[in-house]
This record gives C-alpha cells, structure tokens and sequence, in this order.
C-alpha cells in the first residue's frame, strides 16, 4: 500500500470515529445537563423590589451558571398563588419553588418560626453563621421533609424596624387592645402583653392602617415602609424589631423535585441563593439610611420601645419556648440548638463587633465621621 493510500484510509477512518465520539457525547451531554424549567412563587409583590429582586437573584445566577439549561421563572405573589399560601403550594408540588418567610407558616407548626427569626433569637450576620457553619440548614431541613420541602437561606433584611403605630406607646398598658399585624410566633409573645396579632400580606397593610382595621403594623425597615407609605397612616414609628433580630427569606422547594436533579445542578441552585442571601442584606444596609432620612423628612417620628416593654416581651417569649418545647420535638431540638449558638456568639461579639461599632457610633454621633 502506497503512503498516499495508507493517509486517505486513515483520514477517512479518524473522522468516521470522530463522527462517532460526537454522536454518542451529543446524548450524554444532554442527560448531564438536562433542559428544566421551573415556576418559583414569592410571597412579595414586584413593588418591594429589594425583597422580590432575590426570587430574581436567583432565576439569573442559577441560569447563567447552567448555560440556560436550567431555569427558574419567579411569579410575584397573587400572579398564580397567594403570598400567604406559598409553602402548601410546594408541599403539594402545585409549583416547584417558592421565596418567602418560613414564619408565615407557623399556624401548620410553630417550628416554621424559626427558619426566619423568633423574637429575641439571632442578628443577622449570626443567623448565616448559624445557618451555614452551624447546624441550622440541617436541623431545619430534617423538620422540612416532613412538609416535603427543601430549604435554603435566600435573603436577609437584617435587623427590623418594631412597626408603626397611630398611637405612641410609652407603657405596657399602652398596648392592650392595639391590633397589630405581625407574624411568627411574635405574635404570640406580643399578645402576652395585650396586643390581638393580625396575620396580613405586605400589599394589604396599608389600606388596612387607613381603615382602622389595625391600629399597628410592622413590616421591614426604612426602605421597604417607605415604599408602602406607612408614615402616612400611622405617625409613629418604633424600634428595634425585637422579633426579627436578622430574620432569613427562603427558597422552598419541592422535596421530591430537589431530589430528582443531577448535583450539579443542586449544586448551582445552593450557589444561587447563597448569592441572594448575601446581597438581599447588602442591598439593605445601603437603601435603609436614605429611606429612613426620608421618612423623617415627612413625618415619621422615631421613638424606641421602653425597657419595661423589652423586658416583658422577652420574659413572655421564654415561657412560650418552654411551652412549645414540651410537646413539639422538632421545635425543642432546634431551638435548644440555637440558643446554645446563641450564647456563645454573643459572649464573642460583646467583646469584638459590639464594642468596635459602639465606639464607631459615638464618633458618628459627635459628627467625626
């Protein structure tokens, strides 16, 4: 066989292999990274921007990381579910995700409360801590298959502001009778003290402050009040958020569905929300200082709770954990845990964080900075 006959043979034979090689990668290919597309529900409206844009976080981060392959399209609340029936439409597998508050949902079961905040618990950089490098995504989840769902961290507001009232509150005596919206188990502690908790979605507030339907209302902080136009129904606006120290926003997935994707791509989903999580407070702590000049500007009059407040909410919250803590084993384990994060990073943070920002706010306060 001549040279030039051996080369063409051989030619012809590489190629057909390669031929071969791309038609079997084609399929393996497409069964590794496999076309999914996904409806994610959120319990806010498009209007909250910085609180709905993580449900957009989310859908963008996790496509780009997935080549398109993999999508996530979210709804705002009411466009296919109700905000306040997120959780029980993914239970049910009606969608596939959801982004709200874990607390919405304490009325099935009192443990929902603390995948967001429970008054008196966590600030927000100690909630991730909590979250991520503690036992919190796993004690939570275990509790979260029993409603058939998968959770991840996918937003954080930080500390919240304590709500508006169309009355000042000086005594304990002051809020009896004030019906309030306010959800979790806050609303339990705070009807210790009188107040009769309303459970109410965030675009329905304000018509409710206008009516006289409740006379008290928290919501967020600056940023998100102010797009509500809650100054303009209620005068008085208290601090701090004593229930929402750094409450957690969720993605909720079926757990089934979370079951059955390849890992890269739960992979890419985990990455998307962490994302969310950490540039939902970001956004936060750069939008609430204008926000709240603003409100001032127009009326808002600050006031801070009373210590005896403070003190009696708290004292009420404790006896609640005991009570919920005897009948309710998933509650106990979780909380049980956390507290014991709880005291051990504060024990820290007085020393390092507490001290560095105090001595920075006085600065602040004398105009230094």
């Amino acid at each position: 066989m001549d040279r030039r006959s051996f080369m063409k043979k051989a030619g012809t034979a590489s190629a057909g292999a390669m031929a071969a090689a791309g038609a079997l990668a084609a399929p393996a290919i497409a069964q590794e990274n496999p076309k999914i597309s996904w409806r994610m529900t959120s319990s806010f409206p498009k209007s909250l921007d910085t609180i709905y844009g993580a449900a957009d976080d989310i859908s963008k981060h996790l496509a780009a990381a997935t080549d398109g392959n993999f999508t996530i399209q979210p709804f705002a609340a009411g466009e296919i579910i109700p905000g306040l029936q997120a959780a029980d439409a993914v239970s049910a597998g009606t969608v596939e995700a959801a982004h709200t508050c874990s607390y919405y949902f304490v009325g099935k079961d009192p443990t929902y409360a603390i995948g967001t905040a429970i008054p008196f618990g966590l600030n927000g950089r100690l909630t991730n801590a909590w979250f991520y490098e503690g036992n919190g995504n796993k004690l939570m989840n275990e509790f979260y298959a029993t409603q058939g769902i998968y959770g991840l961290p996918a937003g954080n507001t930080g500390a919240q502001m304590g709500g508006w009232f169309r009355k000042e509150i000086n005594t304990l005596d002051d809020l009896k009778g004030v019906k309030m919206r306010i959800a979790g188990l806050a609303g339990q502690v705070i009807s210790k003290v009188g107040v009769i908790p309303q459970q109410i979605a965030g675009g329905d507030i304000y018509p409710a402050l206008e009516k006289g339907t409740i006379d008290a209302s928290e919501f967020v902080g600056p940023y998100d009040d102010l797009k509500l136009g809650l100054h303009k129904v209620a005068k008085y606006y208290y601090y701090p958020g004593w229930w929402e120290g750094g409450p957690t926003v969720h993605a909720f997935f079926n757990l089934e569905k979370w079951n059955s994707l390849p890992k890269h791509y739960q992979a890419a989903l985990t990455d998307a929300c962490a994302f969310a999580n950490t540039n939902m407070m970001a956004k936060y702590d750069v939008k609430n200082p204008p926000a709240l000049r603003q409100l001032v500007s127009e009326g808002a009059t600050l006031r801070p709770f009373s210590q005896e407040i403070m003190e009696a909410c708290f004292q009420a919250a404790l006896g609640i954990y005991a009570e919920i803590s005897t009948s309710n084993p998933y509650f106990k384990k979780i909380y049980e845990d956390q507290n014991a994060f709880k005291r051990d990073a504060y024990l820290w943070s007085q020393l390092s964080e507490y001290t560095f920002d105090t001595f920075m706010m006085i600065q602040q306060r004398a105009g230094k900075i």
